[in-house]
């Protein structure tokens, strides 16, 4: 799996968010996306995973040398963000469920070893909306580590997570991101110390 950018950038009205990019993501490699709030990492974020197109340049994706279309991205991708919603309607089993529906399970996963992980074994009908901050964040990352995906992006995956939580996350990504493609967006070290790989989007900035 490779993502390829050639000269990407990105606009709001006249004013560039970032321009100039070429880049490359290869499979196996981990990639921090580094800037201040408000900078434009989810901006790039977006760019990459298809959901936002690029205002100049090019993207190429491709599985073992062959060119894959922005459509079928979805299913080689894993995502996990602050602003993704949870179906609140939905209970714990419920939501795994349906996300589950969309993904495979990584091997030796299923949804009773997901609730394992997130320490929740009497919770699994209860419902999201009662679900603090910090375990619906949980949630968010556990349905996408757990994924079978080559590709694993994280933005700000420690938002709404205390101490415990952050060793935690670091656990998952021990145990779940080696050998994919992982992009991780911060500005906070502990979330992405493990990256082989730095790119500052000040860097790239008009």
């Amino acid at each position: 799996m490779q993502i390829t950018l050639n000269d990407i950038g990105r606009r709001f009205n006249r004013d560039w968010i970032f321009r100039g990019i070429d880049y490359t993501f290869n499979i196996g490699e981990s990639y921090a996306i580094l800037g201040n709030n408000g900078s434009g990492k989810s901006t790039l974020l977006a760019v990459l995973n298809g959901s936002l197109g690029p205002s100049k340049g090019t993207i190429n994706y491709s599985v073992e040398g062959k060119d894959l279309d922005v459509e079928q991205l979805f299913q080689y991708l894993s995502l996990a963000a602050p602003y993704l919603e949870l179906i609140e309607e939905f209970s714990l089993e419920e939501m795994i469920d349906f996300h589950f529906k969309f993904k495979t399970y990584k091997a030796g996963i299923d949804k009773a070893a997901i609730i394992e992980l997130l320490s929740l074994p009497g919770s699994s009908n209860k419902l999201i909306r009662y679900f603090s901050s910090g375990m619906k964040q949980r949630l968010k990352l556990a349905l996408a580590f757990c994924a079978d995906t080559p590709i694993l992006m994280l933005d700000e995956p420690t938002s709404n997570l205390d101490a415990r939580g952050v060793e935690w996350y670091l656990n998952l990504v021990q145990q779940f991101a080696k050998d994919r493609l992982t992009i991780v967006c911060s500005n906070q070290e502990h979330e992405y110390s493990f990256c082989q790989h730095r790119l500052s989007i000040t860097d790239y900035k008009g």
